[in-house]
């Protein structure tokens, strides 16, 4: 570590950012229905931190007569675009992306990404070289001011060894015994880790952690996993339901956990057990227990992983009705969301 750190840099650092020093605006506004492009570079580079902080998810207490809905959260989609591709190799609402898909904003620390006293951020180092970042407002009636800075070391091209950073988003209401799709990848890279949120139909239930990880490298239709785990509580570190609550660490933690609204989110992030592949990734989260045992629950999550060129997500974001299909969310009088 003291290695890294003090080891002398190639390349000039700089920052993207908001801040406009001409019209002194700081931040840009996303409208409903529309997009902005929020980083746009022609130059090969590195981000090495990306932060952002939006209103309107709380009550800002300067701004006390503008509306505000927590749905922001989850209806603000950030899109990060590498080396001239028109898909995006990140795609995601923001609070999923930073770790959490509930609607809701917790204080928590990683050493990749986190939400911290009001910001939200990423260490994911992102090599590129071209990128555009843009974010776009899926909300009927807010517009909120996005602030955003991203570092970066403006480089030579990136070699061949560099692989470029994905997140794959998905969410759905499942069956108790349907499997939990985390991630499906083609081609040769590694995966560092994923966050996911789970509330059940029913209140005091979380015997949807029952479900270890099925993880299938390189293999084909109907092959056997390459290997199991014992438990989904058990993959992100924890034991019996996460029996002590709450805890955030520097790989690994559950920032979210609320045993009555029967939820919680969880963050694993995998550095020295990076999960490599050369030709295919599938991770499934699969319960053994009988269906009969088991009650119908609501999932968000986002996996993230580094690739050998730019890959296409494995599947599309879905409609604002399907991104909002919580039973219930915080705050809210009603206890679902269209």
């Amino acid at each position: 570590m003291l290695h890294s750190i003090s080891q002398l840099r190639k390349g000039k650092s700089n920052q993207f950012t908001t801040n406009n020093p001409i019209t002194k605006k700081k931040t840009i506004t996303v409208h409903p229905g529309e997009k902005e492009v929020f980083v746009s570079s022609e130059k090969p580079g590195v981000i090495s931190r990306i932060w952002i902080t939006i209103p309107r998810w709380f009550w800002a207490h300067w701004e006390p007569h503008i509306p505000t809905d927590p749905s922001i959260l989850k209806k603000l989609i950030l899109r990060i675009y590498w080396d001239g591709s028109d898909t995006p190799s990140v795609e995601a609402p923001i609070g999923d992306f930073f770790g959490i898909g509930h609607c809701e904003y917790r204080h928590y620390l990683s050493q990749y990404i986190g939400m911290s006293s009001g910001g939200f951020y990423s260490y994911f180092p992102m090599p590129y070289n071209k990128v555009r970042i843009e974010i776009e407002n899926l909300h009927s009636s807010l517009a909120p001011e996005v602030f955003l800075n991203a570092n970066y070391q403006e480089t030579d091209a990136q070699p061949e060894s560099e692989g470029r950073f994905h997140c794959l988003f998905r969410t759905d209401r499942l069956q108790g015994s349907d499997p939990l799709p985390l991630i499906e990848a083609q081609g040769r890279g590694h995966y560092v880790g994923c966050c996911i949120s789970m509330q059940a139909e029913d209140f005091n239930y979380l015997s949807y952690l029952e479900a270890p990880e099925y993880v299938y490298i390189d293999t084909k239709e109907g092959e056997p996993p390459t290997f199991t785990g014992t438990g989904l509580e058990d993959y992100f570190n924890g034991g019996w339901y996460f029996r002590d609550g709450e805890f955030y660490g520097p790989l690994h933690g559950v920032p979210l956990k609320d045993t009555l609204r029967s939820m919680i989110s969880m963050y694993r992030f995998h550095d020295q057990d990076a999960i490599s592949f050369e030709k295919s990734l599938k991770i499934d989260f699969v319960s053994p227990w009988n269906p009969e045992r088991l009650k119908p629950y609501w999932f968000s999550s986002t996996a993230y992983w580094y690739q050998d060129g730019v890959g296409k997500l494995s599947s599309e974001l879905p409609s604002v009705d399907k991104l909002m299909s919580m039973y219930r969310v915080r705050d809210v009088d009603h206890q679902s969301i269209p």
